[in-house]
């Protein structure tokens, strides 16, 4: 093998973790995200659960966290909450360092 070779394989390995660990962040960015817009919405624990699930399908059906977007501003405006998209995004973004932090944490 050449050096060309082994730096290749590595650049591979590192985007194969990269994406990985983007893919992780994000759902669990996306399960935080739930579990605080069900405490807003003011849900029961039971129905706690079955939200976060429809938050998780929620972008599953479209990319990029705008489907969770969608779905809390959606159900937020249904119960009255006002919350600009701004404001959910920022929290989105707090929710994926922290999201990150917890993931860091768990592989060490």
């Amino acid at each position: 093998m050449t050096t060309f070779d082994d730096r290749e394989k590595a650049f591979e390995k590192r985007f194969s973790m990269d994406s990985e660990l983007k893919f992780k962040a994000e759902a669990r960015r996306n399960k935080l995200l739930g579990h605080w817009a069900a405490a807003k919405l003011g849900l029961s624990d039971a129905a706690e659960d079955a939200y976060v699930k429809a938050v998780l399908k929620a972008d599953l059906l479209e990319k990029g966290g705008n489907g969770v977007v969608h779905k809390i501003a959606k159900d937020f405006a249904d119960k009255g909450i006002n919350l600009p998209d701004t404001a959910l995004r920022k929290q989105m973004g707090e929710f994926l360092a922290e999201a990150v932090r917890q993931i860091e944490a768990e592989s060490k």
